[in-house]
């Protein structure tokens, strides 16, 4: 069974952007693609730079799909699972995610 931890207000994320918290130990970036509650939660860390960066990624939509560009080096790693695009063996974590009574939560545990 999943904990969750409240991370943030929902209205503390502008649409089309992300943030980095620290969930259970782990640096999570958590984007907020559009204006409504739709929510992803991956690992914050670009593997191809071993860097702290992700939130900052540019998201975009590709086959219909959300995607994050990592600031550094482009690579493109998919919102809804943390697949990478361009070399699947560097895919990275995601998380569940939801809105509760108006705060973010994502799961730990």
């Amino acid at each position: 069974m999943s904990r969750w931890q409240t991370v943030c207000n929902l209205e503390a994320i502008l649409p089309a952007t992300g943030v980095c918290a620290l969930v259970a130990g782990e640096q999570v970036a958590i984007f907020r693609p559009r204006a409504d509650e739709e929510l992803y939660a991956i690992s914050n860390i670009d593997p191809f730079a071993e860097a702290s960066v992700l939130s900052r990624g540019l998201i975009a939509e590709h086959q219909q799909d959300l995607w994050v560009a990592s600031p550094l080096k482009k690579q493109r790693f998919r919102l809804r699972d943390g697949l990478c695009m361009e070399d699947a063996s560097r895919s990275v974590r995601s998380w569940p995610v939801r809105v509760r009574e108006g705060q973010i939560e994502v799961a730990c545990g």
